[in-house]
């Protein structure tokens, strides 16, 4: 690899305002978590939300900052780890409860992944078209064909996903095909041509350093955020769960909807940046790595921290309402892939993923029909887009090199 350059960027006070405000935000939650101290659920769910949330800020501008000092290749793998990392401290925590199994900790377990999943997809997406559309007066994006890559093992993820929900559970056997399934997708990511990566925010602080501080810099903000989710994780979980009984809000849903806010809103603030700046394709590449990396290694690993809390190897058993979650969040995701194989993304495209996100998020009872409806639209956009299907898992294996569109 090439020799680390310092970067020269302008630095602007408010950068720092925001870094220390994200590490300020971290302070209560793990103080608190650390002495085991307790508080009022309500507070404890702000408090400690807020400390993931800064957390993943600083997780994110971590993992920045770490492309200009390693190779491309572990960049890219301990970015697509760091992406998700929030999500899997919160799945992990019920999952381990769930082979222990404490209260409804079993029904919550895939909450919180299902939500994070179709929140990225259903909302994420069309914001992103939009702020680029509002300040490029752009109708579409269109995706550079590398991006074929993680088109392709969104696609290998998500058919078999559907494996899933029809035996009812998920299995070690599930553990090794999803987890070599996102070693393929790093392996054939690294393999991919990349630019010099362009910094947004505060991690401009630590790329305008000389090269030990800025690596000592790096590696202690990788600690820090690490210390924080480890500390923070269960407690944010089990007041989000009390403080959901208390507003009449169901434990499933405040798992699945209100806990990835936390979680997610970093990277999607980040991929609304690029999008603003004109480069919506990298946003939206942030968010489609981000569900690869959900769909394949979170999920795969759920059925090995389950076997590893209950003492013995056996499958988790899924709930009915955990099945009809699974078929609605892969669903979703073979309509996702079906209008990205193209390589563009529209607004009649974002309209149907929004619309239809805001309708079952409404109307839970309506799930099944929702699900029939994207499979029924994935088979037709499949159908129109039937030219780009070779091209994109050509490009995914690697079968042969970049051609022009």
């Amino acid at each position: 690899m090439t020799h680390p350059q310092r970067h020269n960027y302008e630095i602007d006070p408010y950068l720092w305002v925001i870094f220390l405000t994200a590490v300020a935000s971290t302070l209560p939650g793990l103080i608190l978590g650390f002495s085991h101290s307790e508080v009022p659920p309500q507070l404890g769910a702000i408090l400690f939300g807020a400390a993931i949330f800064g957390a993943a800020f600083i997780l994110s501008w971590a993992s920045e900052a770490a492309e200009i000092d390693i190779s491309k290749s572990l960049a890219v793998a301990i970015l697509a780890l760091i992406a998700v990392l929030p999500e899997y401290a919160v799945d992990f925590v019920f999952t381990w409860k769930a082979g222990k199994g404490i209260g409804n900790s079993h029904d919550n377990a895939i909450a919180n992944m299902t939500g994070a999943n179709r929140l990225l997809v259903g909302f994420g997406w069309p914001v992103v078209l939009l702020i680029y559309g509002w300040a490029k007066r752009k109708k579409e994006i269109i995706l550079d064909e590398s991006q074929r890559v993680e088109i392709f093992y969104l696609a290998m993820a998500t058919l078999y996903s559907f494996t899933i929900p029809l035996k009812g559970s998920l299995n070690l056997i599930d553990t090794v095909v999803l987890v070599i399934l996102f070693g393929l997708y790093i392996r054939r990511s690294a393999q991919m041509e990349s630019a010099e990566p362009e910094f947004v925010g505060p991690v401009k602080i630590i790329a305008n350093m000389q090269n030990l501080p800025r690596r000592i810099m790096t590696i202690a903000m990788f600690v820090f955020s690490g210390v924080v989710i480890f500390f923070v994780a269960e407690p944010f979980t089990e007041s989000l769960v009390v403080s959901a009984q208390v507003w009449g809000i169901s434990e499933f849903r405040a798992v699945q909807w209100i806990a990835p806010l936390a979680s997610e809103a970093p990277e999607f603030i980040v991929a609304c940046t690029w999008a603003f700046r004109g480069a919506a394709g990298s946003a939206l590449k942030a968010l489609i790595s981000s569900k690869v990396n959900q769909w394949t290694l979170l999920v795969g690993t759920l059925p090995l921290v389950y076997a590893m809390s209950s003492g013995h190897i056996t499958p988790f058993v899924l709930s009915d309402n955990q099945d009809h979650e699974l078929w609605l969040t892969a669903a979703q995701s073979l309509y996702a892939v079906a209008v990205l194989v193209n390589l563009r993304f529209g607004r009649p495209e974002a309209l149907i993923l929004f619309g239809l996100f805001i309708f079952q998020l409404t109307f839970q009872e309506t799930h099944v029909v929702v699900t029939f409806i994207y499979l029924a639209l994935a088979a037709v956009a499949h159908i129109i887009s039937r030219k780009s299907l070779i091209p994109a898992m050509m490009t995914g294996l690697g079968l042969k090199s970049r051609t022009r569109r």
